[in-house]
């Protein structure tokens, strides 16, 4: 076992509008923690040079992937014929797609036909975005480069959210998430006011793009929180609220890229034993707060096992 690039192993899904491209990253750290980077990008068109294009952006990003795992044409039951074609196992495109990957030193694997559910991992991902993503555009005209940043954005924000907590320490407040993997660090956006509250017509273009990320990341970050909170750990018959240990507060208003971490310091329960209410510490703050507004996170790989089970 070595170490690898997260781009080492990465899959691919082509959206069915003709303005993107979307590169799901996975990275193996020798366990079956799953962190499920996405790396996004805007294309013209279906060609063969546009995905080409789009390859050589997300390497020159990344790094080399060794292998590319995507769906096959039939897969595609809804995209434009062009699209198919362009995954289709005749298709002159694509053979010319293959040829470069295999210059490159890069394998393309594709799932066998009507089987859509074996990219789970990347089919989750795109499904997430373009759920929130194409509601938040509307029928909005960006550019391209409106797009572009606009994905870029967004990215941050998918790429920013908490995977498990980088140690059992009570004074580590830090979590791990797909950025680590990334760039080695949590990915940050820089500080600005919220627009959602501004009405469209008394805003610029850049404004315009500033809220809808805002929107987004509003949207987004509430379903990922309901997804925590729905996990296995809270389904057993026990308290799970331990002192030491790192929780998501649910907050309102956080801003994009931002999660609010916290550790139990003290709980106080009930007369019954239930414990209702609990002391977090926040940086070098104490506060508290009662348990359905904490999202616990997992500690160790077998706990991320078990989330994903």
């Amino acid at each position: 076992m070595s170490p690898a690039s997260a781009a080492r192993r990465s899959s691919a899904d082509v959206e069915d509008n003709p303005t993107t491209i979307l590169d799901s990253t996975r990275s193996y750290t020798g366990k079956e923690t799953d962190p499920a980077a996405v790396h996004l990008e805007v294309v013209s068109d279906y060609t063969a040079e546009a995905f080409l294009a789009a390859l050589k952006r997300f390497v020159s990003h990344r790094g080399l992937c060794r292998t590319i795992w995507s769906d096959c044409g039939t897969n595609f039951v809804d995209a434009d014929a062009q699209l198919r074609a362009l995954f289709t196992v005749s298709s002159p495109e694509r053979r010319r797609i293959i040829g470069q990957l295999a210059a490159d030193n890069i394998q393309w694997r594709f799932n066998p036909p009507s089987t859509p559910h074996l990219g789970g991992i990347w089919e989750a991902a795109v499904k997430s975005l373009k759920h929130h993503l194409w509601r938040v555009l509307g029928d909005a005209t960006l550019t391209f480069e409106e797009m572009s940043t606009l994905l870029t954005q967004v990215e941050a924000c998918l790429n920013s959210r908490p995977l498990q907590a980088l140690s059992d320490d009570p004074e580590d407040l830090a979590a791990l998430t797909p950025g680590h993997f990334l760039v080695g660090s949590v990915l940050t956006a820089v500080p600005e006011l919220s627009l959602l509250d501004h009405p469209p017509n008394r805003l610029t273009r850049w404004q315009l793009l500033q809220r809808m990320r805002d929107h987004f990341w509003e949207r987004w970050s509430k379903e990922y929180l309901h997804s925590l909170t729905h996990r296995p750990k809270w389904l057993k018959k026990e308290t799970g609220f331990d002192v030491g240990r790192l929780y998501l507060i649910r907050q309102e208003n956080t801003p994009p890229t931002r999660w609010p971490l916290a550790r139990i310091v003290r709980v106080h329960p009930r007369e019954d034993g239930q414990i209702c209410v609990v002391t977090v510490r926040i940086a070098a703050s104490e506060f508290t707060r009662p348990i359905v507004k904490l999202i616990l996170l997992p500690v160790s790989d077998a706990d991320v096992e078990e989330t994903q089970a």
